[in-house]
């Protein structure tokens, strides 16, 4: 590499690091997390005191708070959203001081949480209208990949935009795919919660099987890891069913707005989700047990009350 090619990769990684504001509106279980790798790579970020005090090792770490989301995206050239419903990304934008009151023409809005497409579409116009760009960027991974900045991500939006916001997005993830226009990265994340969802049930029913069979699931878990069965989610929420670990992780009623989503996408399409429904009626018996905060991995405890028999 010469010394001029290397001088233009420096400069553009300064620019990249140093010459950006980050607003990062929601910091919590998955929020906190990124946000932290942000401000670990450099980036100066910003939040709003919209509901309660930042946390402290953020703080720690230069986090500035402002008040109010406008002000965030005043302060800011990207503004990132990582809340936990449709209703919530829609206040946050448009509702009262929020962050389009903020914009001005050629910033980024970038919204990680996993929300309806259909509104999605919708959010993305308005904010274009504005003369900004938007992205819709849900993610995977749960905590653990929010910690470990693995995250995978699903961009729906303009390639250009894409583009701007990818030496962000690495900084938090591993797996990052521009799947196609505004509302697409949420349709893909709809998918993905569908296939997470029935996965857990599968490990859920085959873990209460052998564990009433007489087996230690212990046992049975890791002899299936090491064939066609194995899977990331028999290997973290598996070990949770066994251990009884239910924590979250990803709230079980988060998991329930996610397939809520599939099947009204679906009822729209004219499309069957046999499993997916079912997947729900047992995500609802949980919460309907007091559940709803758990894990969702905790899903087995629908069908260890229906076998009459734990697990653990």
């Amino acid at each position: 590499m010469s010394d001029r090619t290397e001088g233009v990769r420096r400069s553009e990684t300064f620019k990249e690091t140093f010459m950006q504001t980050i607003g990062f509106i929601g910091l919590g279980i998955m929020g906190a997390p990124m946000a932290g790798h942000l401000l670990d790579a450099g980036y100066s970020v910003v939040t709003s005191d919209h509901r309660k005090p930042a946390p402290a090792e953020l703080a720690a770490k230069g986090l500035k708070t402002v008040s109010g989301h406008a002000a965030v995206a005043k302060a800011a050239d990207i503004i990132i959203t990582m809340v936990p419903d449709t209703p919530q990304v829609a206040e946050v934008l448009f509702g009262e001081n929020g962050v389009a009151e903020g914009l001005s023409r050629g910033k980024l809005v970038i919204d990680m949480s996993s929300i309806s497409p259909i509104e999605t579409k919708k959010f993305a116009e308005r904010i274009g209208a504005l003369g900004c760009d938007y992205l819709d960027a849900p993610v995977s991974g749960g905590e653990v990949g929010a910690k470990a900045a693995s995250l995978t991500i699903m961009v729906g939006g303009p390639e250009a935009a894409f583009e701007r916001a990818k030496p962000v997005f690495e900084k938090m993830g591993k797996n990052i795919t521009l799947v196609g226009g505004n509302g697409v990265g949420q349709t893909t994340k709809v998918a993905n919660q569908i296939v997470v969802a029935l996965t857990i049930e599968a490990v859920a029913e085959a873990l209460v099987f052998a564990s009433k069979a007489g087996a230690d699931p212990a046992k049975v878990r890791q002899a299936l890891m090491g064939g066609l069965a194995a899977s990331r989610i028999l290997e973290v929420h598996g070990e949770r069913m066994v251990k009884r670990t239910f924590a979250p992780g990803f709230r079980i009623e988060l998991h329930q707005k996610d397939l809520n989503l599939a099947l009204e996408g679906a009822k729209a399409l004219g499309v069957a989700l046999p499993n997916t429904s079912t997947t729900q009626q047992l995500f609802n018996s949980c919460a309907a047990n007091g559940g709803a905060k758990e894990d969702h991995s905790a899903l087995v405890r629908a069908l260890e009350r229906m076998a009459g028999h734990d697990v653990g």
